[in-house]
């Protein structure tokens, strides 16, 4: 696993929606990036007047993000989408 360093998250995105709401199948271009995931790594957080400021962010948590923000990489074979995490907007609860 990579760890990311200093304020960055790495998310495992969930799985984009097969179906419209309407009930239509959608193809592959349709298909919207998905905003949600699973935090799966986190760094230490940033060095500021001495202390190190914690993330606001955990892993295991379910976060929601713009859909363009961040950068994919590979982890093991899959796409995840590493980022700051004041990228992130809210938490699932």
């Amino acid at each position: 696993m990579i760890r990311p360093l200093r304020d960055q998250i790495i998310i495992k995105r969930t799985l984009a929606d097969t179906k419209s709401v309407g009930g239509i199948i959608l193809t592959q271009q349709a298909k919207d990036l998905p905003t949600q995931g699973e935090v799966v790594a986190c760094g230490n957080g940033i060095m500021e007047g001495g202390e190190r400021q914690p993330l606001d962010v955990q892993v295991g948590d379910t976060v929601l993000f713009p859909q363009f923000a961040g950068s994919d990489i590979s982890v093991e074979g899959e796409v995840h989408v590493i980022m700051r995490d004041t990228d992130v907007l809210a938490v699932v609860e």
